[in-house]
């Protein structure tokens, strides 16, 4: 059997999460159009056969401005120097490939482990800008693979995860073949309201939740200053 744990690395918006939900075929991680939108660190557990995929989403590396993005990175951080087998490199294909791609490539590639290269979002692009953007990501460090995918259509997720698995060591399965995520289903919940929350800002809130009805009833309230107010980061488990 193979297993292991593999860090989803990246700046903010290039579509880490996106693409752990692809590769685990499982919404664990919500998504957003809104920058720092993933604030803890989610684990996305696929297994089929004799193989486990452990993908850990990470919040967006970045240089801190605040105490949440200090915190935010502090959990980045602590990723990295944990016991990891891979890490997956996350670029955005329709964005501009520079100084913030290169600032966590540097990070990612001092780990002396194995980089995988995903160059996201290739989805309605035309063949010509994706070669060169391969061709640029391409000059980030030494990569193991780099693989034009796009996490929202589904194309190129199974090549790289079967590259991903590849580089796993034999070993247990860390989780039950049936889970998915390592998150309580009261953290899944709450990451679900958020992302509506995040999208719409209006009234409306998701009442599928359990598989049953529910009755939901929200308030919010807007604290002053709140990121940078580390009684209130406490709360909210940063």
């Amino acid at each position: 059997m193979r297993s292991g744990f593999v860090a989803v690395a990246g700046r903010p918006n290039v579509g880490k999460s996106t693409l752990v939900n692809a590769l685990t075929g499982s919404k664990v991680a919500i998504v957003s159009d809104k920058p720092h939108t993933t604030r803890h660190r989610i684990r996305g557990v696929y297994t089929k056969d004799h193989a486990q995929l452990v993908l850990v989403d990470l919040p967006g590396w970045q240089k801190p401005v605040d105490t949440l993005t200090e915190r935010m990175q502090e959990r980045v951080d602590e990723t990295m120097a944990e016991d990891l087998d891979t890490v997956l490199l996350v670029v955005d294909a329709r964005a501009h490939i520079g100084s913030g791609d290169r600032y966590v490539a540097r990070r990612v590639f001092s780990l002396g482990i194995p980089v995988v290269i995903a160059l996201n979002k290739i989805d309605r692009l035309k063949h010509a800008h994706v070669a060169t953007q391969m061709k640029t990501a391409a000059t980030l460090g030494d990569f193991h693979a780099l693989h034009p995918v796009s996490a929202k259509t589904g194309d190129g997720i199974d090549e790289l995860r079967d590259d991903l698995i590849s580089l796993l060591p034999e070993g247990p399965f860390y989780f039950p073949a049936d889970t998915d995520t390592d998150m309580p289903l009261e953290a899944r919940i709450a990451e679900l309201v958020r992302e509506q929350a995040l999208r719409l800002t209006r009234e409306e809130v998701p009442h599928a939740l359990l598989g049953h009805p529910v009755f939901l009833q929200l308030q919010v309230k807007a604290s002053p200053k709140w990121r940078r107010n580390p009684t209130m980061l406490e709360r909210l488990g940063l």
